[in-house]
């Protein structure tokens, strides 16, 4: 074996530290609880967060969230923030599916009304809304049309009918990212993307309808609208082919540019540039491109759910009552101003895997979270739970306003196809009475239940961090994937 490079310390029972030694810039930070370190050194995440802290530019430390794993270049489940003027941008710590994020539309129906109609739903659902690897929409772009989603975002979904212009608040930064720069993606991008609007895609992605089984906080469920048995929609979906050309034609870009401008790095799948140069404008403008489609997509996805609700159910839009909680990034580098040895400075944050977590009083947020902080939603497994949890303090204090994004994998795809070898997934999610829909011969094996962490242990840590609390849990009835 091996020998490390680097030691991990225990700093308490939710913080371990990588102290800094070599040519390491900063310290790395990973949270966690002693139960799941050795899981973590066994994936070669803590290499990684030890990678990362090399970087050019980088500010505090390199962080890695409870739900860490595995990843190309940064590990998934990582922040690292970095100085506008000495630092870099790394498509490896943003990641293939830019701006992949959660929405929550909670309803006016309670579990009792929907679940003896819920098959017929989940069917509705899989029938209208395309899923799957490669699949299509009903909307079809222009390069013209296609260049007003990824300025506008969300906004251009709205005003094509899709939605509602109350939306826009209740999506992070408004639903559409400064500085987008159509021009900047390739014709190939493009192409892959102008007939994907309004699909979900494959692997992790899905639509999942569930009710609050538990409510942790009462007064901000109060302030929120959540009640016990309401039901719910959450939607995991990206930038689909659009976002992930983006990022592999800027990653092979920067392998090879990487040298020529002076940076080391440890690993290069690390391959990076510096922000100010012209090759950091160009990508910080082509992935605030496809984190604007990101962001019209689920826009689409949740409209086009809500139409499929109504007439699978044979209901009004009042009997149903859907509105948006709140949408977040959790794939993204954005430009944020932070509070950094008693000085406010503007950083490149780059979050993959991790989701912002704004604690009340926070000018990014809406009128409607001054008071409570920003809603943080963490999906689990489709046969378990999700948390709704709510920003903290500590998250601006120690991760520059970040948390967990979700349970985090233990299995890799093929360990969990080879793992349920004989086992039917979905009878097993149906005795549980949660009722699957999905499209590839495998997804249910790599995507189940076992293949991830528990996400109240992920939760926890972040809880008992002072990152994030608990707001309410949410049960699942019924899922479609790709």
């Amino acid at each position: 074996m091996t020998q490390k490079k680097y030691t991990i310390r225990r700093i308490d029972d939710v913080r371990w530290e990588i102290p800094k030694v070599g040519k390491m810039r900063v310290p790395g930070m990973i949270y966690t609880d002693a139960r799941n370190l050795a899981e973590i050194e066994k994936d070669q995440s803590a290499d990684q967060v030890y990678n990362v802290a090399h970087l050019p530019g980088i500010v505090g430390r390199s962080l890695a969230m409870p739900d860490v794993h595995w990843g190309y270049g940064f590990p998934i489940g990582g922040v690292a923030a970095f100085d506008l003027e000495e630092g870099v941008v790394s498509p490896g710590g943003v990641g293939y599916d830019i701006n992949c994020g959660v929405r929550l539309a909670v309803t006016a129906l309670t579990r009792s009304q929907v679940f003896p109609r819920l098959r017929n739903l989940i069917d509705g659902l899989f029938a209208h809304v395309p899923c799957g690897v490669g699949s299509r929409g009903g909307i079809k772009l222009t390069k013209k049309s296609m260049a007003e989603v990824l300025k506008r975002g969300a906004k251009w979904a709205i005003q094509e009918g899709w939605g509602d212009e109350r939306d826009l608040d209740m999506i992070e930064s408004r639903g559409a990212l400064e500085g987008a720069d159509p021009e900047a993606a390739s014709e190939r991008a493009f192409e892959r993307g102008k007939d994907q609007l309004g699909t979900l895609g494959s692997g992790n992605h899905f639509m999942e309808i569930g009710f609050i089984e538990e409510i942790f906080d009462d007064a901000i469920a109060r302030a929120w609208g959540l009640e016990l048995d309401q039901v719910t929609i959450m939607i995991h979906s990206g930038s689909r082919g659009f976002g992930y050309q983006i990022c592999d034609e800027f990653l092979a870009r920067m392998v090879k540019s990487v040298g020529a401008e002076g940076i080391e790095i440890p690993d290069k799948q690390l391959a990076c540039t510096r922000i100010r140069g012209a090759l950091g404008r160009q990508y910080l403008g082509a992935m605030a491109a496809a984190a604007n489609f990101a962001f019209a997509n689920r826009q689409i996805l949740m409209h086009m759910a809500c139409d499929v609700w109504q007439k699978s159910l044979g209901i009004s839009p009042r009997e149903l009552g859907m509105r948006l909680l709140y949408d977040v990034c959790h794939n993204i580098a954005k430009i944020e101003t932070h509070e950094v040895n008693g000085k406010r400075v503007q950083l490149c944050v780059h979050r993959k895997g991790a989701t912002r977590a704004l604690p009340a009083g926070h000018p990014e947020l809406p009128t409607q979270y001054q008071s409570t902080g920003q809603p943080v939603l963490i999906p689990g497994d489709m046969g378990r739970a999700s948390y709704v949890l709510v920003g903290r303090q500590g998250a601006l204090n120690e991760t520059f306003g970040s948390a967990c994004h979700g349970a985090g994998r233990v299995m890799s795809r093929s360990e969990a196809i080879k793992k349920t070898h004989g086992r039917a997934i979905d009878k097993e999610l149906e005795a549980a009475d949660i009722y699957p829909r999905w499209v590839g011969r495998k997804t249910l094996r790599e995507e189940c239940p076992d293949a991830y962490k528990d996400v109240s242990a992920v939760v926890d840590v972040v809880q008992r961090a002072g990152l994030a609390a608990r707001v309410a849990r949410i049960r699942p009835m019924g899922v479609i994937k790709g």
